[in-house]
């Protein structure tokens, strides 16, 4: 249960690697966060995660799950509930992969996988989540989706454009979850460098996990239902989203 400041106590993280969520966990942990469950695919890098994490959080576990198995979401997503053990304050969804637009776009196998990971199991998850938090009366989701899905371009449609998907997705599940106590708030973060951007050229306004981390907690603490980070990109993509395709197609990739 939140605190008397409302701050979280219990979370899970749904892409339990990531390096935004690594950091929201640490700052919360400054908090008086006290249980996290880190849900993932790759049982070493979680657990040197977990490791991590267990020098400021008193209670950090781990869950295995594959984000191409549509299947195992409900499972999932019930089995972090139960190792959480308390009622929930927030649920991170931090599952994704970028892809190679190049070599993926020519693939159908790998074009079903990007859609599957960045938006068909994330989206199951977020109403499986959705439906425990309104069981339990209150709680908040924060869904990491991208800027690359504002407005989809040629370099990186197959990302963008799931991306895009999820973005829409969560923002409609928010609204249908008005009144019940549970609360979406989309983040959309620019060029980010981390693991997943290594070896890319960084885009204008390219930030660290920490950045994007502060920016989710500060949104968290102004109840924005969309956070984007660094903020500049609000502008920045309200701006671009008005030229015509013409001009659209000129921009550098």
């Amino acid at each position: 249960m939140n605190d008397a400041f409302g701050h979280p106590q219990s979370v899970i993280v749904l892409g339990g690697t990531s390096e935004i969520a690594r950091e929201v966990v640490t700052l919360l942990a400054a908090d008086r966060c006290r249980t996290v469950v880190l849900a993932g695919r790759d049982p070493v890098s979680l657990e040197v995660t977990a490791t991590e994490l267990r020098q400021s959080v008193a209670r950090v576990e781990v869950v295995l799950f594959d984000a191409a198995a549509t299947g195992d979401v409900d499972p999932t997503i019930t089995r972090c509930f139960e190792i959480a053990g308390e009622a929930v304050d927030l649920v991170m969804v931090a599952v994704g992969e970028l892809g190679a637009q190049e070599t993926d776009e020519a693939d159908p196998d790998r074009i079903a996988q990007m859609v599957t990971v960045n938006f068909t199991w994330p989206a199951a998850a977020l109403s499986a989540v959705g439906a425990h938090l309104t069981r339990q009366g209150h709680g908040r989701m924060v869904v990491l989706s991208s800027v690359a899905g504002h407005r989809v371009r040629r370099s990186n449609y197959l990302y963008g454009s799931a991306k895009a998907g999820l973005d829409s997705f969560a923002r409609g599940l928010g609204e249908s979850l008005r009144g019940t106590g549970v609360t979406v708030h989309v983040v959309r973060p620019g060029f980010v460098r981390t693991k997943m951007t290594a070896g890319r050229s960084p885009a204008p306004f390219a930030v660290g996990p920490e950045r994007v981390a502060s920016d989710i907690v500060r949104g968290l603490e102004h109840g924005q239902e969309v956070i984007w980070t660094p903020g500049i990109l609000k502008w920045v993509f309200s701006t671009l989203g008005c030229l015509p395709r013409a001009l659209w197609r000129r921009l550098p990739g």
